[in-house]
């Protein structure tokens, strides 16, 4: 499913117009971009969490030369799946909680 097709499924299950649907999910991703580059984590109950993560400097090498060489330190985004999102995946039921 690329974005349009997600517009689409948006709109239909909202009962909106496409072009509502798709400010909405601009809307969305725009804030969850901005709230992990600027440090924060983006959870949402169910489905899963958003967040950055330093990645440390170090040594690789390169496949067509065989030579070492040095991989800068970098902040990358992340995300981890919620237990609601794994047991759809997985074809189960969520498990309630106590």
């Amino acid at each position: 499913m690329n974005k349009t097709e997600l517009i689409e499924a948006a709109a239909t299950e909202a009962d909106i117009s496409k072009a509502a649907a798709g400010r909405a999910l601009d809307a969305i991703l725009g804030a969850v971009v901005k709230a992990v580059a600027k440090g924060d984590s983006v959870t949402l109950i169910g489905f899963g969490a958003f967040k950055s993560s330093k990645r440390a400097a170090r040594t690789g090498r390169n496949p067509q030369t065989g030579k070492e060489m040095k991989i800068a330190a970098t902040t990358v985004p992340r995300f981890t799946a919620g237990a609601g999102f794994k047991a759809a995946v997985a074809g189960k039921k969520a498990a309630k909680k106590k």
